[in-house]
C-alpha cells in the first residue's frame, strides 16, 4: 500500500504558485493579461479591425475595445476641429457653419453595437456554461471521493477513475470565486485515492512515470520560454504550461521537490520579465499622464487668457494646434486615468474654439453694422458728386471722408469694393470742381503774390522814418483787403506775416498818435474852460462814461476768447483778431485816462 505521507506539502505548495502566476483566483476561467494597445494612424484602419472583428465573430477584449473607440475619436474630433478652422480663416460664417454628419462614424457605431450585444450574448452563454461545469466537477470529485473509502473500492474502480481525470481536463472555465476551493478539493481526493491504491500498483507506478515524463516536458517547455523575446506572448504560455502542470498527476515522493522546484525556477524567471514589462510600462503611462496634464494646464491658461483683437486669437490658436500635435506624440495613460485625461484635454479645445465662434460671429455683426454704415455713405457721396456748389458740396464731402474713417473695419474684400464706390464718387466731383476751378486758382496765386508785395511794402516802411506813416498804412491796408482769394494752404502763413508788421506798425504809430492827441487835448481844454466850470466837468463826465464802456466791452472779449478752441486753424485766426480789438480798445482806455489826468491837472491848476 501507498503511504499516506507521499502526500507531501511540497506538492501542495503548487496551489501557492500558481496564484501567484495567474494574478487572480481563478484557474481554469484564466484571465488574458492586457497586451499593449495598438497605434492605429487612421479611421479606417480602426472600421477595418472593426469590420474583422464582427466577420470572423471574434470576442475582443474590454481593453481593446476601449482602445478602439478612444482612438477612433481622438482622430475624429481632430478632423472635425481641423475643418472648422479652415472654414473659419476662410471668412466662412460660424454661424452658418454645421457639421456635416460623418459616414465613417455612423460605420463605427453600428460595428461597436453588433460587437457589443454579441459580448452581452457571449457573457450570458458563458455564465451559464460556467455554472454547469461547476457542478461536473463538483459530481467528479464527489465520485471519486466515493472511491477512495477503501483500497478495494480503489482498485476495482481504477479505469474509472481514470477516465473521470480525462473527464476533468475536459472541463474548462468555471466561475473564478470557486476555483481554487474545487482544484483543492480534486486534488485532495486524488491524492487520497492514490494512497489507497495498493494491488494494482504496476499501474501505479506506471502512472507516476508518464506524470513524470510530462511534468518533465512542462519543465523544458518552460525553460524555453526565456528566450522568448515577446514577453507577453511567453507569459500566456506559462499559463498554459501551469494549467497542464496541475492536471498532471503526482510523481514519486523522491522526485516531486525536484520536479516542482525546477518548473517554478523557470516559471519565475518568467514572470519577473513579465513583472518588469508591465513595471515599465505603468511608469511609461505614469510619464504620459504627467505630460498630457501639464499640456491640459498650459491648455486651460491659454483658455483662460484674455483675446484682444484678431491677432491673439490666432496666436492662441496656433498654440493649441501645437498643443494638440504633441498631445499626439504622446503615448497611452493609464488605463484608468486615459479616457478622463483625454476628455479634459478635448473639453479646454471645445471650449476655446466653441469661444472663438462665438467672437467672430460678433465680428461678422459688427462687420455688417459696419458695412451699411460704409454704404449709406456711399450713396450720399454719390447723390452729391454732380452739385456745382463747389464749397458747399467740398465741405460736405470732407464730413463724408471724417465719418468714413470712424467706421470700424469689415472683410477684406468687402471693404476694398466698398472704398472704390466711395472713392470714385468723391474724385468724380473734385475732378468736377479742380476742372471748373482752374481759372481761380491762377487768379489765386496772383492775389497771393500782390499781398506779398505789400507786406513788404509795409516793411519797408517800418524801417523808415517818413511822413504821413499812418496815412500811407491805411492806404496799404485798404488795398490789401480790396484783393481777392489766395491758396489755401498760404493763406495762414501769410496771414500772420501780414498781421505780425501791421502790429508792429500800429504800435509804433500809436505811442506817437497817443501824445499828439494828447497835446492837442490839453490845448483845446482852455478853449472849453472860456464856456465855463461846467462845460469841462461835463467833458469829464463824458470821458468818464465812455471808460466804463470801455472797460466793459474789454471784459466781454476777454470772456469770449476763454470759450474758443484753439486747436484749429479757424480758432487761431479768430483769437487773434480778438485779441487784436482788444488792445486797441486797451489803447483807447488809456488814452481816455490821459484825457481824464488832463482835465483834473487843469482844474487844480485854477
Amino acid at each position: 500500500m501507498m503511504n499516506s505521507q507521499e502526500n507531501t506539502p511540497k506538492e501542495g505548495m503548487l496551489d501557492d504558485e500558481m496564484q501567484k502566476t495567474t494574478s487572480s483566483a481563478e484557474v481554469e476561467n484564466k484571465k488574458e493579461t492586457p497586451a499593449e494597445p495598438k497605434t492605429y494612424k487612421s479611421k479606417a484602419e480602426i472600421l477595418e479591425r472593426l469590420k474583422e472583428i464582427v466577420g470572423n465573430e471574434e470576442n475582443p477584449t474590454k481593453e481593446e475595445l476601449d482602445n478602439l473607440k478612444t482612438t477612433f475619436y481622438k482622430i475624429h474630433i481632430t478632423e472635425r476641429d481641423t475643418k472648422q478652422k479652415a472654414y473659419l480663416e476662410a471668412g466662412g460664417d460660424p454661424e452658418k457653419y454645421v457639421m456635416v454628419p460623418d459616414e465613417d462614424e455612423e460605420i463605427f457605431k453600428a460595428q461597436m453595437s453588433v460587437i457589443k450585444e454579441r459580448r452581452a450574448k457571449l457573457f450570458l452563454e458563458q455564465e451559464s456554461e460556467k455554472q454547469n461545469n461547476l457542478q461536473k466537477k463538483i459530481d467528479i470529485i464527489e465520485r471519486i471521493k466515493a472511491m477512495a473509502t477503501s483500497p478495494d473500492e480503489a482498485n476495482k474502480s481504477y479505469q474509472e477513475f481514470k477516465e473521470l481525470q480525462m473527464k476533468w481536463k475536459d472541463i474548462r472555465i468555471v466561475p473564478a470565486d470557486k476555483a481554487n476551493e474545487l482544484w483543492r478539493n480534486y486534488q485532495l481526493y486524488v491524492e487520497q485515492y492514490y494512497d489507497l491504491l495498493n494491488l494494482n500498483r504496476e499501474a501505479r507506478e506506471y502512472d507516476f512515470k508518464k506524470n513524470l515524463e510530462t511534468k518533465r516536458h512542462l519543465c523544458d517547455a518552460a525553460e524555453k520560454l526565456a528566450e522568448e523575446q515577446d514577453v507577453i506572448s511567453a507569459f500566456h504560455q506559462l499559463q498554459e504550461l501551469h494549467q497542464q502542470y496541475r492536471e498532471t498527476g503526482p510523481v514519486t515522493k523522491e522526485l516531486r521537490e525536484e520536479t516542482w522546484n525546477r518548473f517554478k525556477t523557470a516559471s519565475t524567471v518568467i514572470n519577473k520579465k513579465h513583472q518588469k514589462h508591465f513595471e515599465d510600462l505603468r511608469a511609461k503611462e505614469d510619464e504620459n499622464l504627467e505630460k498630457k496634464t501639464k499640456l491640459c494646464e498650459q491648455l486651460e491658461e491659454i483658455v483662460k487668457a484674455e483675446n484682444n483683437g484678431e491677432g491673439d486669437w490666432d496666436k492662441h490658436t496656433k498654440e493649441i494646434i501645437g498643443l494638440q500635435a504633441e498631445w499626439k506624440k504622446i503615448g497611452f495613460a493609464p488605463q484608468k486615468m486615459n479616457v478622463k485625461i483625454f476628455e479634459r484635454f478635448r473639453a479646454s479645445c471645445d471650449e476655446f474654439f466653441g469661444n472663438k465662434a462665438e467672437h467672430f460671429k460678433e465680428i461678422k455683426q459688427h462687420f455688417n453694422e459696419n458695412a451699411e454704415k460704409k454704404q449709406k455713405l456711399i450713396e450720399e457721396a454719390e447723390s452729391l458728386n454732380d452739385s456745382t456748389d463747389w464749397k458747399a458740396t467740398t465741405d460736405k464731402f470732407i464730413a463724408l471722408q471724417k465719418d468714413w474713417k470712424t467706421i470700424g473695419p469689415v472683410p477684406k474684400k468687402l471693404g476694398d469694393e466698398l472704398w472704390a464706390k466711395f472713392l470714385s464718387a468723391c474724385n468724380k466731383f473734385f475732378e468736377a470742381r479742380n476742372a471748373a476751378n482752374a481759372g481761380t486758382r491762377n487768379e489765386e496765386h496772383s492775389n497771393l503774390s500782390k499781398k506779398k508785395e505789400i507786406i513788404s511794402e509795409l516793411k519797408t516802411l517800418a524801417e523808415e522814418a517818413s511822413d504821413n506813416v499812418q496815412d500811407k498804412v491805411q492806404k496799404l491796408v485798404e488795398e490789401y483787403n480790396n484783393i481777392g482769394h489766395v491758396p489755401y494752404k498760404d493763406k495762414d502763413k501769410l496771414y500772420k506775416e501780414y498781421h505780425d508788421i501791421l502790429d508792429k506798425l500800429y504800435k509804433d504809430l500809436h505811442i506817437s498818435i497817443a501824445k499828439k492827441r494828447i497835446d492837442n487835448f490839453r490845448n483845446n481844454l482852455k478853449n472849453v474852460a472860456r464856456n465855463g466850470e461846467d462845460a469841462i466837468d461835463n467833458e469829464r463826465g463824458r470821458l468818464m462814461r465812455r471808460y466804463e464802456s470801455l472797460k466793459q466791452e474789454i471784459i466781454t472779449y476777454e470772456n469770449n476768447l476763454g470759450f474758443l478752441s484753439v486747436s484749429s486753424k479757424k480758432g487761431n485766426s479768430l483769437i487773434d483778431e480778438m485779441n487784436h480789438k482788444v488792445q486797441k480798445l486797451k489803447d483807447d482806455v488809456e488814452l481816455i485816462k490821459q484825457k481824464i489826468k488832463a482835465i483834473d491837472a487843469e482844474n487844480f491848476n485854477r
